[in-house]
């Protein structure tokens, strides 16, 4: 318990970013940024 009245900000951070992941996830964002990151990697590359 005294991690977490020492971390409480980190801790809060951390519920945050996990809530938006699980809200990015049941929005189907995971297509879109996959394929993006394809993209961006295949310009990279020299592959596309």
């Amino acid at each position: 318990m005294t991690f977490l009245k020492r971390n409480r900000a980190a801790a809060l951070v951390l519920v945050a970013a996990a809530v938006f992941l699980a809200l990015g996830v049941w929005r189907g964002e995971t297509e879109t940024v996959f394929r993006k990151a394809v993209n961006i990697c295949m310009e990279c590359i020299g592959l596309g």
